[in-house]
C-alpha cells in the first residue's frame, strides 16, 4: 500500500532539516521507484509514472535546498541502491527441497515448517536464497547442492568455501547459497496445495515467512488478502550483475566530478568522502 506519499513526508522532512541545520553533508534514501518496477515490471507504465512522480519530489527539495543556501554552488549526487530487472519466471526452492524429502511441514490450521525437524529450508530474498542445512550436516550440503546445479532460473549454487566469491562464508549465511539467473526470482513458496497454505500466507506478515513476499504488493482491497501465484510478479534484484542492464548508476551535478579513474563498487564511499573533504 505503499505510495508517493510516503516519499514526499521524507523529502519535506529533509527540507526542513536542511533549512534548519544547513550541514555540509546531507544523505536521504528515497523509495518508491521500486514498488511498482516490482509489481508490473520496470518498463511499465506504472513504473514509469513512479520515475516522473519522484521526480516532481526531487524538484521540490531542489527548490528548498536552494533557497536554503542562498544561491551556494550545491552538489547533488544521485545513486541508485540496485536495479530492478524484468523477470518472467520464478523458482520455488523450499518446493523443491519438499519434493525430494528435505524439507518438513506440520500442520498448523494450514501447513507450517517444522523448523526443529527439517533437515533443510531455504531463507529467499528477492533473487537469491540461504539454504540452512540442519546440523550443518556435509552429506545434506552436499546433496542439496546437486538438487539445485542445473536447475531453471538458477544461475549458481555456492556451498562450502564456494560462498567466499561473493563474502557470504559466514556463521550466519546458509549452508548453501542460491543466485538466480537475471529474468528470474525466488519465491518462499513451499505447500504443494493451495488449500493447505498457511494463515500468514495471504496476509501481510514479515515474521512468519521465510523470507521476501513481493506478492504482497498484490494486495486485494476487496478482498483484503493476498494471492497466491507468485507469476504476478514482474520486476526483481540481487542477483550479482554481470549484464548492463543490471548495474546501477551515479550521477552528479558537478560535471567531470567521476572520470578520474574507473570506479569500483567499494570505491563509492571513499571518492564521494575524499570529494567533499570529508
Amino acid at each position: 500500500m505503499a505510495n508517493i506519499k510516503s516519499t514526499a513526508w521524507i523529502a519535506d522532512s529533509a527540507a526542513w532539516a536542511i533549512k534548519e541545520y544547513r550541514p555540509n553533508f546531507f544523505y536521504i534514501y528515497l523509495p518508491h521507484l521500486d514498488y511498482a518496477a516490482q509489481k508490473t515490471g520496470p518498463d511499465s507504465p506504472a513504473a514509469q509514472t513512479a520515475v516522473q512522480e519522484l521526480d516532481a519530489i526531487i524538484g521540490k527539495l531542489a527548490v528548498a535546498a536552494e533557497v536554503a543556501y542562498q544561491g551556494q554552488n550545491l552538489i547533488w549526487l544521485a545513486a541508485s541502491e540496485y536495479v530492478i530487472t524484468p523477470v518472467d519466471h520464478v523458482s520455488y526452492p523450499n518446493r523443491f527441497l519438499r519434493h525430494a524429502g528435505l524439507l518438513t511441514v506440520k500442520d498448523d490450521g494450514g501447513e507450517v515448517i517444522d523448523f526443529a525437524q527439517t533437515p533443510a529450508w531455504a531463507l529467499v530474498d528477492h533473487q537469491f536464497s540461504h539454504v540452512f542445512v540442519k546440523n550443518r550436516d556435509p552429506e545434506v550440503v552436499s546433496r542439496v547442492a546437486s538438487l539445485f546445479r542445473g536447475q531453471p532460473g538458477i544461475a549458481e549454487v555456492l556451498a562450502g568455501d564456494e560462498r567466499k566469491k561473493y563474502s557470504l562464508d559466514h556463521e550466519r549465511a546458509g549452508d548453501v547459497v542460491l543466485i538466480s539467473t537475471p529474468n528470474s526470482w525466488q519465491a518462499y513458496y513451499y505447500w504443494l496445495d493451495d488449500a493447505k497454505a498457511p494463515k500468514f500466507a495471504r496476509t501481510v506478515d514479515i515474521h512468519n515467512k521465510p523470507g521476501y513476499d513481493p506478492v504482497e504488493l498484490h494486495f486485494d482491497f476487496a478482498t483484503k488478502s493476498i494471492p497466491l501465484d507468485a507469476t504476478l510478479i514482474k520486476g526483481s534484484h540481487g542477483a550479482p550483475a554481470t549484464t548492463e542492464s543490471q548495474r546501477g548508476v551515479l550521477l552528479s551535478s558537478q560535471r567531470g566530478m567521476f572520470v578520474e579513474r574507473p570506479i569500483a563498487d567499494t570505491d563509492i564511499c571513499d571518492l564521494v568522502l575524499r570529494q567533499f573533504g570529508i
